[in-house]
């Protein structure tokens, strides 16, 4: 048959059709001898190639022979049943990937925000469990300070004087902490800081505000709020904890 064919199989009654070519990707496994005849296990049927096996999982067994890769979806479990068709077809480099379990599965990612109100200022700390989600976060935030005199401290917006981007604290790679808000400076002047969280281009003051955008910003991330507790009552510290399920890249042949 040649590579360029189409070829058209029923798996378990669910159908597929493709390239030769694909089902040639490795020459000794039983779908590439299925297009020379020599495997009785697949029947030719009014021009389909039928086999009494699982249709369902033989869509992760395409995908692995389109792209070399597997790459599963976030709630799959079956790996041992995948492992066994893979077996049976004698694709033993899928056969392989799926023994490493462990590197396939999907990992839990914790995100912890921890805010501080004290008078007229906000602080915020954020621990995540992945280096890299932390580090694309404290790229999106900005810190904007700039002076204001007492009667426009209270504005929601910043004042005409130029602001001045500040850089984030990172005690380390896995945190970040910066603050909103005002404090005195000299005679009735302010120091205010303001935050900004992209994609979203206000400057926002109040720390409620922010903390509420945070919060946002981590939802659309895919992050779920799990547990909210008081971490010390005299200083007001409050813990929100987020997590989300990482699906590992895929691993190629």
């Amino acid at each position: 048959m040649s590579s360029r064919d189409v070829v058209v199989l029923s798996v378990g009654g669910v159908r597929f059709v493709t390239w030769a070519s694909t089902l040639q990707q490795f020459p000794e496994s039983r779908l590439a001898r299925m297009l020379n005849d020599d495997d009785r296990e697949f029947k030719l049927v009014n021009g389909e190639f039928f086999v009494d096996r699982d249709g369902a999982l033989f869509s992760h067994i395409m995908d692995f022979l389109r792209t070399l890769q597997v790459s599963l979806p976030s709630d799959f479990s079956d790996y041992q049943r995948l492992q066994r068709e893979a077996e049976f077809y004698g694709l033993y480099p899928l056969a392989d990937l799926l023994s490493q379990e462990h590197l396939l599965k999907p990992r839990l990612e914790i995100l912890e925000v921890r805010f501080c109100r004290q008078e007229m200022q906000a602080f915020f700390r954020i621990f995540g469990s992945c280096s890299t989600t932390v580090e694309a976060l404290a790229e999106q935030i900005t810190v904007f300070t700039g002076q204001q005199s007492g009667q426009s401290w209270n504005s929601p917006f910043p004042s005409q004087k130029p602001l001045v981007p500040l850089p984030l604290e990172r005690p380390s790679h896995h945190d970040v902490c910066f603050q909103c808000g005002t404090d005195y400076s000299a005679g009735d002047q302010f120091v205010a800081r303001y935050v900004s969280i992209k994609p979203d281009n206000r400057k926002l003051i109040n720390g409620t505000n922010v903390l509420g955008l945070l919060f946002d910003t981590l939802l659309k991330d895919g992050f779920r709020l799990i547990s909210t507790r008081t971490v010390a009552s005299e200083e007001k510290v409050e813990c929100y904890t987020f997590e989300r399920m990482k699906r590992p890249t895929g691993l190629s042949v």
